[in-house]
């Protein structure tokens, strides 16, 4: 009988999936709170062959069909049949029984009176570290005619965005970086022409928070590089094993990212792998990439034990990093940890005075923040900084597949350095410009010898900022041009600074004519400057930014329709007076 049902559920084969050259059926599974479910066990009726998942809940396995039938089974759950696709990575969701969910049902050992849940999950959160800033004031170009702001591709406050609503849980608001946002998603992205390293437009329309007000949005792209004729890389990886790093979000989700880094190395790029925790050591001597079985293996082999002595690992790996450099190549220690350091130095100034004494030898530095409860994200963010590098935060395996495989280059390749835009206002037609998101840490305001510190872009990289203007003079006829902006940067193997400028003499174009990806921009924008609680949009809901980014909103983007189902999420836990007829919340 057995047999007969097992060539009953193969039928889907001969209708739907017809023989093609082998394929790869991947993904992951979670439960209903997105939680990865370790030990699932997939029958794969084809081949009549068993699998499971690993600790981050991925499975993986080979298939002679484009699509395949798999049965997912797990005590506790209800067994669940899929077909799945080969061509893309799937979530598989599968939910407990009911009498399961009662049984695990967390206990309170102790309450304070009638304390609120929300309460209680601020105090369990209550460990993870943000940098206080301050929001950025509008200013009269009569004074102040210039501004500028260093460019990055830093991107880890949306992911952890998403993971807080994901849980549940309302936002710090110190954890909303607006310009993160709107780098998540390089939108529109075009290629500079011929040799130039940036490209620069700019629309002007109306400010959806301020009527009062226009918004100018600059669009910058850099260069998109070839990476199969990119030069060597010399990657360490430095991973932290200490003993907090053994929960499912930590240590193994940062297995998965590196495994799924190495899968896609070259032949002539080399890994070493340093660690800290009980030990502080090289695990992998430098090892060329077309061996990433024992990188593999390198990797499979980490535990999680002792305490955190991150100075010290991040010494040891700008040593190993020194020794085995590429003149003329790509040099870049690629920290993965969730901040807590708790042995050697600890503070961010100490910090950040081992990572600037080490920037100068021309090895770059990406920081992977991971975990909950007791992240360090200020630490992470003043470390990408200082060691010209960049930040993402990990808070589920296929955020580690955008980062480390999809934009790849993006992430570890460095078309240009030191970059900072200077935007100059034309006097006559501006009154007042407030820069959009940039918000500075109150100690660097504090500190009267502070300097802008210019950022690293990565190749193929687009970035959206924007400033709320107000007019001396009628923008919306306004002809002539509204600024200047002029670029600096310095390319990754010299030391000459260059520099380009580009005028903003765009027209001004209502929201309704606005092109796609600048009115999800705003939405974006708007969206963080809620959860932000900025003084700067008083009186807007969540809900005003669903026609907004609805707008905007390319249905084939999956990273914008996620946006969308993660909106949803963050009105139906913040709550709102307002309600739009239009929206519906019933995005798939």
């Amino acid at each position: 009988m057995k047999r007969w049902m097992s060539l009953l559920f193969c039928l889907p084969f001969c209708v739907y999936g017809p023989v093609v050259a082998q394929s790869y059926i991947r993904g992951q599974v979670v439960d209903q709170s997105n939680n990865p479910l370790l030990g699932v066990q997939l029958y794969q009726p084809a081949s009549q062959k068993w699998y499971s998942t690993g600790s981050t809940g991925a499975f993986g396995f080979p298939s002679p069909y484009s699509s395949d039938s798999v049965i997912f089974t797990l005590q506790g759950y209800q067994e669940l049949h899929a077909f799945l696709p080969g061509s893309k990575f799937s979530t598989v969701v599968m939910k407990m029984l009911p009498s399961e969910i009662q049984a695990r049902k967390p206990k309170l050992l102790s309450q304070v009176g009638m304390q609120p849940a929300e309460q209680r999950r601020a105090m369990w959160a209550g460990g993870e570290t943000y940098s206080s800033e301050v929001e950025n004031e509008p200013t009269p170009t009569d004074q102040y005619p210039s501004t500028g702001f260093a460019l990055n591709i830093d991107k880890a406050s949306y992911s952890n965005i998403r993971r807080f609503i994901t849980l549940g849980m309302k936002v710090p608001p110190d954890a909303v970086r607006i310009e993160e946002l709107l780098n998540y998603f390089n939108l529109d992205y075009s290629q500079p022409t011929g040799d130039n390293v940036f490209a620069l437009n700019s629309q002007l329309t109306d400010c959806p928070w301020n009527a009062n007000d226009k918004l100018l949005i600059l669009h910058m792209c850099g260069q998109k590089l070839n990476l199969e004729t990119l030069p060597p890389s010399n990657f360490v990886f430095l991973l932290d094993i200490s003993g907090s790093m053994f929960l499912p979000n930590k240590l193994p989700l940062i297995k998965a990212a590196f495994r799924q880094l190495t899968v896609n190395l070259r032949d002539k790029d080399t890994v070493s792998i340093v660690v800290y925790g009980g030990t502080v050591a090289t695990m992998l001597e430098a090892t060329p990439g077309n061996n990433r079985q024992k990188i593999l293996d390198a990797i499979d082999g980490l535990e999680p034990n002792g305490d955190t002595p991150g100075a010290a690992g991040i010494l040891l790996a700008y040593s190993v990093a020194r020794q085995h450099f590429i003149k003329g190549g790509n040099n870049r220690v690629i920290l993965a940890t969730d901040g807590d350091f708790n042995v050697g130095p600890t503070g961010e100034k100490e910090l950040e005075d081992i990572i600037g004494r080490e920037r100068l030898s021309g090895i770059y530095l990406t920081c992977l923040g991971v975990g909950m409860g007791n992240y360090k994200d200020s630490k992470l963010e003043a470390l990408a900084k200082k060691g010209n590098g960049n930040f993402s935060y990990l808070d589920n395996v296929q955020e580690g597949e955008k980062v480390l495989v999809k934009e790849l280059s993006q992430n570890l390749y460095t078309i240009a350095r030191d970059v900072y835009a200077a935007v100059q206002f034309n006097k006559e037609a501006v009154k007042s410009y407030r820069l959009v998101g940039f918000e500075n840490k109150k100690d660097a305001m504090m500190d009267t010898a502070a300097e802008i510190d210019g950022g690293e872009v990565g190749s193929g990289f687009s970035m959206m900022a924007m400033f709320e203007v107000e007019g001396r003079v009628d923008l919306s006829s306004f002809t002539g041009n509204l600024a200047n902006v002029k670029l600096s940067y310095r390319l990754p193997t010299d030391s000459i600074l260059r520099m380009d400028q580009y005028p903003c003499n765009t027209p001004y174009r209502p929201l309704a004519s606005l092109d796609k990806s600048y009115s999800f921009a705003a939405a974006l924008a708007m969206y963080g400057m809620i959860l932000r609680e900025s003084k700067y949009a008083p009186g807007k809901e969540l809900e005003d930014v669903v026609p907004l980014a609805y707008m905007g909103l390319d249905p084939q983007n999956f990273l914008e329709n996620d946006f969308m189902r993660q909106l949803d999420k963050t009105i139906k836990l913040y709550g709102n007076k307002h309600k739009h007829g239009k929206w519906n919340p019933t995005i798939q």
